[in-house]
């Protein structure tokens, strides 16, 4: 594989340049679900596109899989990032991914909606927010 000679480099940020909050990752652990509902490969294929217009995200693509004997797994590709489910019914267990960039998402909402609408009677909610620079620079290298 040949190397370029010229290689753009990202420069970390100087300490003075102001960081802005621009996304958040929602992790949201939901437990004492109901298993039928965590087992509907279709059901929840809804259930995450719901979520997601109800929290103000455009749906790119969603891609999902049934495992066997039970389980699934479900990704929806946002314009604003990704929002996934994760479930394990014979546990009454789902695990979910909010990831969002911008201000316009609501992922409060979509949490809140997933939470009543797998009729979880016990969850935690955990918030990351996330602080990228407000610009990035690149430098090119002689």
């Amino acid at each position: 594989m040949e190397v370029p000679k010229k290689i753009k480099i990202l420069e970390s940020f100087n300490n003075d340049e102001k960081l802005i909050h621009q996304s958040k990752h929602f992790l949201l652990e939901l437990y004492k679900c109901d298993s039928y509902k965590l087992n509907d490969e279709s059901f929840l294929r809804c259930t995450l596109t719901n979520a997601a217009k109800l929290a103000n995200a455009t749906v790119l693509n969603l891609v999902s899989y049934k495992f066997e004997p039970h389980g699934v797994t479900a990704i929806a590709l946002l314009s604003e990032s990704h929002l996934s489910i994760h479930t394990w019914p014979e546990s009454n267990y789902s695990a979910v991914d909010i990831f969002t960039c911008g201000h316009n998402m609501k992922p409060e909402l979509a949490s809140n909606y997933l939470i009543n609408t797998l009729i979880a009677k016990e969850h935690q909610l955990r918030i990351i927010n996330r602080f990228p620079p407000q610009k990035f620079k690149t430098r090119k290298e002689p």
